[in-house]
Formats: structure tokens, C-alpha cells, sequence
């Protein structure tokens, strides 16, 4: 038997890509949802169309997360496959999407926030 054995017998950067990709199909569907719940809430047409940012903005997050992400096993695989896993992604993927969750909340309080006073 020739050859190397494989660097990763679980398939671990697999395994971490699809986590990352339902974590965009699910950022994609909560904000499609948005997309069609949330304009209700506007009384006028122009309220209506600002409360299409959200969803909008959780779609196009999604689609530049599924970038990095793959980026991110690309590079992943690379290090591993060159038998350099010091050369392994960091947190830069995880502290991407924390931001962007807190930005949601703070967004969210803010909007309740609003809603109470009006």
C-alpha cells in the first residue's frame, strides 16, 4: 500500500463546512421570513419599504458568510493536505457572525424600543 494515509480520518473540515452552510440557510430563511412579515408593520408605504432592510440585509450577510466559510475550508484543507495545520483559519468566521448577531439584537431592542415610545 502506497501513499500517505489521510490527514483527517473523520473528515472534521467537512463536517465544520456544512455546520457553517446551515448556519447561512438558516440566517437566509429567518430573513426571508422577515421579508415578508415584517413590511405588515409599516402604516405607510415608505415604513413599509425600510422594514425590507432587515431581510434584506440577513440575505446578503448570509451570502457573504457561505463565501467565507468556503473560503475558510479551502484554506482549512490546504493546511492540512501541505501537513501545516499552524497555517490553520483562525476566528475570524465566528467573529463575523457574533457581530452580526449582537447588531441584530441591538437593531431589535432599538426597533422595541421605538415601538413603546410611538
Amino acid at each position: 500500500m502506497t501513499g500517505s494515509p489521510l490527514f483527517d480520518p473523520g473528515l472534521q473540515p467537512e463536517r465544520t463546512e456544512l455546520a457553517w452552510r446551515r448556519t447561512c440557510l438558516g440566517i437566509g430563511v429567518g430573513s426571508l421570513i422577515a421579508l415578508r412579515v415584517l413590511p405588515a408593520l409599516g402604516s405607510t408605504p415608505d415604513e413599509q419599504l425600510a422594514w425590507l432592510v432587515p431581510g434584506l440585509v440577513g440575505i446578503a450577510f448570509a451570502v457573504v458568510l457561505w463565501v467565507l466559510s468556503r473560503a475558510r475550508y479551502v484554506r482549512a484543507d490546504r493546511a492540512l493536505l501541505d501537513g501545516r495545520p499552524d497555517r490553520m483559519p483562525g476566528a475570524g468566521l465566528m467573529l463575523t457572525l457574533t457581530i452580526f448577531v449582537v447588531a441584530c439584537g441591538v437593531a431589535g431592542a432599538v426597533s422595541a424600543f421605538v415601538a413603546l415610545l410611538t
